[in-house]
């Protein structure tokens, strides 16, 4: 009886078909939203190098020579911590972003895979080396933020801490 019924092979094969673009209008609504960036007041450009990484503010030139803003930021060893830093997260140069601001980070690598992870954001970006990766960011309080890369990128790969210090607006720009 249900052998080799053709009626039946069509309806179970267009009922699921049926479901399916009933599931895929709403979701192609939503990565087109996903897509959609809110123009930044801010770009933060991240290198992963082996082991550090290196930050620039480049909506931010100095004013010598038109230069953007732009730094390293190395882990700071065991021996050099201060009383209350953190072990294996403190680095010498924090990352300031300022609160309340939508902010785009550019992530890319110089030379082995890296990824820019801060848990406390939900953020964690893939940096490539010769691919631009891009995430933003709106930071709502201000505080002391920690992340590390996530990639086994090589045998110090564990020494590559991110420290970002969110404050208001106008001490940003101070």
């Amino acid at each position: 009886m249900f052998t080799h019924s053709s009626t039946l092979e069509i309806i179970w094969i267009i009922s699921p078909a049926i479901v399916l673009v009933f599931l895929a209008v709403p979701s192609f609504a939503l990565l087109y939203s996903l897509d959609e960036l809110i123009d930044p007041d801010l770009t933060l450009k991240v290198v992963g190098h082996q082991w550090y990484w290196s930050y620039e503010y480049s909506d931010y030139s100095n004013i010598y020579d038109n230069e953007s803003l732009n730094f390293d930021s190395y882990m700071i060893s065991t021996s050099d911590l201060t009383l209350g830093s953190f072990r294996l997260l403190e680095v010498d140069n924090r990352i300031v972003l300022p609160i309340n601001t939508h902010i785009r980070v550019l992530i890319t690598a110089a030379d082995v895979l890296h990824s820019w992870a801060i848990p406390s954001f939900g953020i964690k970006v893939d940096a490539c080396p010769g691919r631009l990766s891009q995430c933003s960011l709106f930071i709502k309080r201000s505080g002391l933020f920690f992340g590390q890369c996530s990639e086994i990128c090589g045998i110090n790969h564990g020494f590559m801490p991110i420290a970002i210090k969110s404050v208001p607006a106008d001490t940003f720009i101070s």
